[in-house]
């Protein structure tokens, strides 16, 4: 064992040094720096390497955490960034916004007592060196193939799977409705916690790989499904879920109420330097409003501290649970707090009040009663408990749901689940049709970028098995096989 590990009974957990709240809501900057040398090391130095290392089962990457660790606390950044980099495509990425304490610092076996390896930060520290070294390179395959994939969505799992392949000689093409590459990466997700230039640079690692990307392009009106399988040999659909969940609760169709994602998308398009009419007219800006945010996930907390940025006049969280039953990272909710944000745990919306416009939200205060069938404790309404709270902007983070796939791609062959996720053979990720393959949020509803990265990975698998076994199959018979 090195004599540079196991440090955790002398040395504490540290994050990388955080820019105070108010300086922080002036701009859409990330609020963490990176660790220098010495601090990624000293926390490296942490790990204890364990036999069985929760942190890297409860990874959906199963990333080598232990290893590279220790690769980081012995100063070998190239070695630890090859191995961080064999497991996961994007680890600069995962390492700023994958809620860490819920995933691998939260199964670290230390954490009882002496608190968990800051093992997030140290991903981020390792990738960000690597590109300062240039020793991120884009795909270079040793034999280019002649077979084709087409990819539809540039999200988290579209774009792991285009990278795998590329690397397997592919030619990938990639297309997506937006006009940039990332998906919810670029649109979803705040610059505080993803700066976009972050995922540019990984777009661009593509292009430079030999990657082909259609933008613009919507499936089923700018071209069909039909003609994408046509020009393949094999599909990946990566579309993601956008269909915001709605409420139906009196009042819910007042103007001012709107849905988190149309509210996020605005923000990050006009942090890029777009023209948002919605924006500049008031719709999807808070700036001077009393907002409420209606939820409890990391969707939630991306509007409220989005909010705080545009200058809200206040800004309020309604969530139907205690703050330690909420789905979202708490590590959030801190930062959340922090910049001014005031959470109503336990509070629900019964009505919306306005006359065309939403002036306020009437809610009722609520008890955790006995525990469903799933374990959760059941909110219960407490009766008189009504009260009226100032609304100006209403904003909807209830979560999301796979949109009318037939109906998207025009195309009635893909087989739904209950749910309105594609149907899979999970063993293949195959849908019901020949060739056709799907991976990420619309296959197992709204979900962490890291999964989708893991499924991507794993259709990429499954693609090139399934155009090495046509191929095969094609190929002519071998003179004197008795054939």
């Amino acid at each position: 064992m090195s004599s540079k590990m196991l440090k955790f009974v002398v040395t504490e957990k540290a994050m990388p040094s955080k820019r105070k709240a108010d300086a922080r809501v002036a701009d859409f900057d990330e609020i963490y720096d990176d660790f220098n040398v010495e601090a990624a090391e000293t926390q490296a130095s942490r790990c204890s390497q364990c036999g069985v290392p929760f942190c890297q089962t409860n990874c959906p990457l199963h990333n080598n955490i232990p290893d590279w660790l220790m690769m980081t606390a012995e100063g070998r950044m190239q070695e630890a960034y090859e191995l961080s980099s064999q497991t996961n495509n994007f680890p600069e990425i995962c390492g700023r916004i994958c809620p860490q304490d819920r995933l691998c610092e939260g199964s670290c076996v230390i954490e009882k007592g002496f608190e968990s390896v800051t093992i997030g930060a140290v991903e981020k520290h390792i990738t960000e060196t690597a590109f300062a070294e240039g020793w991120v390179k884009p795909a270079a395959p040793r034999v280019e193939l002649d077979e084709s994939v087409g990819i539809i969505g540039a999200g988290p799992a579209g774009l792991a799977a285009a990278e795998m392949l590329r690397h397997r000689g592919y030619q990938v093409h990639v297309y997506d409705r937006y006009d940039r590459i990332g998906g919810l990466l670029i649109y979803g997700i705040p610059g505080f916690k993803l700066e976009k230039s972050v995922v540019e640079r990984r777009g661009q690692l593509l292009r430079d790989g030999g990657v082909h990307f259609h933008l613009n392009v919507d499936i089923g009106s700018d071209i069909t499904f039909s003609d994408i399988r046509k020009k393949h040999d094999a599909v990946l659909v990566a579309t993601g879920v956008y269909k915001a969940r709605d409420i139906s609760t009196p009042g819910s169709g007042l103007d001012g109420i709107v849905p988190a994602l149309d509210y996020l998308t605005a923000s990050n398009r006009k942090s890029l330097g777009d023209e948002v009419p919605a924006f500049d007219d008031g719709r999807l800006n808070a700036e001077g409003k009393n907002v409420v945010v209606i939820g409890g996930g990391d969707t939630a907390m991306d509007c409220v501290r989005t909010a705080i940025r545009q200058k809200a006049k206040s800004v309020s969280c309604l969530y139907r649970r205690d703050k330690a039953n909420m789905p979202g990272s708490q590590r959030e909710v801190q930062n959340a707090e922090e910049e001014g944000v005031v959470f109503k745990w336990l509070s629900a919306p019964q009505a919306f009040l306005g006359d065309d416009k939403v002036s306020a939200v009437q809610a009722q205060s609520i008890h955790l009663g006995q525990p469903d069938a799933t374990g959760r404790q059941v909110p219960q309404v407490i009766d008189g408990s009504s009260h009226d709270m100032p609304a100006d902007l209403v904003v909807k983070a209830l979560g999301f749901d796979p949109e009318d796939m037939p109906k998207m791609f025009g195309d009635d062959g893909l087989s739904v689940s209950k749910w309105g996720t594609i149907s899979i053979d999970w063993k293949t990720m195959m849908t019901s049709q020949q060739g056709v393959f799907a991976a990420g949020d619309i296959v197992r509803g709204a979900s962490l970028v890291v999964w989708g990265v893991r499924d991507g990975r794993d259709a990429a698998e499954q693609i090139d098995a399934w155009i090495m076994q046509q191929a095969e199959a094609n190929a002519p018979r071998r003179a004197g096989s008795g054939s």
